[in-house]
């Protein structure tokens, strides 16, 4: 099994299998597949494309531009100002008006974090989409 994500390749094998001889021709069907200009995610809905309707599927445009846009809030103004206090802020999930994110490094032990958590990011993310009605931390 290959799993490509964004910035990394997992291969898995079965046990009895010897990963150096599968090395050769994991690598070769990697480039195969790269150089036939293949995408990489494959739709969970291969056969469903009659059950989308035109609305649900407006509605899951416009949740994908909201989330990207949460994301490129949290990425371009948020992180840089938690990791100076040795923390980190990442996008979890986007569902009824509520985003919601992972705390780690300092910031997810950190008294101050909830406080950080609700005028800082929320007040920030609410005001830049009118979308987002709050912010929880999990």
């Amino acid at each position: 099994m290959v799993f490509f994500g964004a910035d990394f390749i997992t291969v898995k094998k079965e046990k009895d299998s010897n990963w150096n001889n599968l090395k050769h021709g994991i690598i070769s069907e990697i480039n195969d597949f790269y150089s036939k200009g293949n995408n990489v995610v494959v739709s969970k809905n291969l056969k469903l494309e009659n059950i989308l309707k035109s609305e649900v599927a407006s509605k899951s445009i416009q949740s994908d531009k909201v989330i990207n846009q949460i994301k490129e809030i949290l990425d371009s103004k948020i992180r840089p100002a938690v990791a100076k206090d040795g923390g980190d802020i990442t996008f979890k999930s986007f569902s009824d008006g509520v985003v919601t994110v992972e705390l780690r490094g300092s910031c997810s032990g950190c008294p101050s974090s909830i406080m950080t958590l609700k005028q800082g990011v929320q007040n920030l993310l609410c005001h830049y989409l009118p979308e987002v009605k709050g912010v929880e931390a999990i």
